[in-house]
């Protein structure tokens, strides 16, 4: 996925990445299914274990502190590593299911950027045409009336022209090749970008691409989860965000968030969804991570000198012991809302928020 820096031979050796390989998903030979091989989780810091026992008055574990500010619940820091901090249940269920929506129906909207955007141009309701089981079919020679600015991207007048169909005829059977289920494409969305744009081959942000501003219900949400982290008297101003979707076997490597001007003012991340590993490290590979569970709904803040520390995602959870999903999947139940509930039992969506400048 999107950050990772090219794996070598050294970085093969290095403390971060031993310990992605440690909590990576990797299966036991079966002959009939794949068995995911047990992992030592001992060393994983729980922060929703230790939210429950701090508010029933239990002492907090050594290296962890309460951030004494104005926020409405508790919010733990780590002493190893200044600037980062930790809201565990950050979001009510209410939200979380809300953003979850967002994330599949609206964000991956056009002048919107997705992983998508290179081999398709911009894809128009995506989530909608895959539960209607629609297909993607490139046509060479579609009538000008089909086509619209919406449909094409811009940015590159040699982008192939794609448009859904319900389903493959005869009549297209022969640039079958040329087709994709929507589903598949839904499934293989990798991250979608709101706000200033990223231009990932140059690792800036390009404001030279169309774009729309953060949705204001974001923005509010943004602020009031970075307020812990802000300079004293400051306040957050999202400009662009980046939404990751993961399935089962992704992962995010080790990498740092050093686009932004002012490292001062924090990344605000939001976990929904299938509980993930975090791994922390230090200002190089070479300083062991520390690893901890993000359930959904937790919020992440990193700012100051935490921006400065590589960080990861090497494993998401989606069987039904280790997921922690019982709520959402108990908020999805209903036959409206079964597509979000079929995707979110097998995927993890975060969603990082940023003042560029």
């Amino acid at each position: 996925m999107y950050g990772a820096e090219p794996v070598n031979e050294e970085s093969e050796r290095t403390a971060f990445r031993k310990a992605e390989k440690k909590y990576k998903i990797y299966y036991e030979n079966a002959k009939k299914k794949k068995i995911p091989r047990s992992v030592d989780l001992s060393e994983v810091i729980d922060f929703r274990s230790i939210l429950e026992s701090f508010k029933g008055g239990g002492d907090l574990p050594e290296g962890v502190f309460e951030l004494k500010c104005d926020f409405n619940q508790p919010v733990f820091g780590l002493v190893s590593r200044p600037g980062f901090y930790f809201i565990p249940a950050a979001l009510s269920i209410e939200e979380q299911c809300h953003w979850i929506r967002e994330s599949l129906t609206s964000f991956p909207q056009p002048p919107n950027r997705t992983n998508h955007n290179a081999i398709y141009g911009p894809l128009q309701d995506l989530f909608l045409a895959a539960k209607e089981g629609k297909v993607l079919i490139e046509e060479d020679r579609l009538a000008e009336n089909i086509i619209s600015e919406a449909n094409l991207d811009q940015s590159n007048v040699n982008t192939p022209r794609w448009k859904y169909i319900k389903e493959l005829d005869e009549s297209f059977s022969r640039d079958a090749g040329k087709s994709v289920s929507a589903s598949v494409l839904l499934r293989k969305l990798r991250w979608s970008t709101l706000g200033l744009q990223f231009d990932w081959s140059k690792r800036s942000y390009n404001i030279a691409l169309p774009h729309k501003k953060i949705p204001d219900k974001l923005c509010m949400l943004a602020k009031r989860m970075a307020a812990p982290a802000m300079p004293c008297s400051e306040e957050f101003h999202p400009e662009a965000a980046i939404v990751n979707y993961f399935g089962l076997g992704d992962m995010l490597g080790g990498h740092l968030d050093d686009m932004e001007k002012d490292w001062s003012k924090p990344i605000v991340s939001i976990s929904l969804g299938c509980k993930a590993i975090f791994l922390l490290g230090g200002k190089s590979r070479d300083h062991t991570p520390i690893a901890m569970f993000l359930q959904s709904g937790d919020a992440v803040l990193m700012a100051g000198e935490a921006r400065e520390c590589f960080h990861g995602v090497p494993r998401i959870f989606t069987d039904p012991e280790n997921a922690e999903i019982g709520t959402l999947e108990s908020q999805f139940s209903d036959e409206n809302n079964l597509p979000f509930l079929d995707y979110i039992r097998t995927s993890r969506i975060n969603i990082n928020i940023r003042q560029v400048f």
